[in-house]
């Protein structure tokens, strides 16, 4: 499993942003996929994820919504849709899959791991 985050930029309080995790070789359908963020001098914390089988889904308090993840299993490809950004938002942000389908926020519950995208909201 070879995770790619994409959709990453820098954009104005209040904007919007969605972000793409794809894989190219392994299909995402049979993962929990979940989007965490990491700001510069704090721990890695869970956004969002949703589940393989009933959509599942969760939200951090923080971004509630804000945000929506959403799965698209034709283009192999989870969303994470960010609107009303705020310059807290700013932080990278990856995209992870664990195979046990039950969702979490955890980070240590993840079996695979992106690269990360760079987000910056501007105040």
């Amino acid at each position: 499993v070879q995770l790619q985050a994409s959709g990453g930029g820098l954009v104005q309080t209040g904007g919007s942003l969605r972000l793409s995790c794809a894989d190219s070789g392994f299909t995402l359908e049979p993962y929990v996929i979940g989007w965490f963020r990491q700001a510069p001098g704090k721990e890695r914390e869970g956004v969002s994820c949703i589940s393989r089988s009933d959509g599942s889904t969760y939200y951090a308090e923080s971004v509630k919504g804000r945000f929506t993840i959403s799965r698209d299993n034709a283009k192999n490809t989870v969303y994470l849709q960010m609107n009303s950004l705020k310059p807290e938002d700013t932080a990278v942000f990856y995209c992870a899959a664990r195979r046990i389908d039950i969702i979490s926020t955890s980070p240590n519950d993840y079996d695979y791991w992106g690269q990360g995208t760079q987000v910056t909201v501007s105040s």
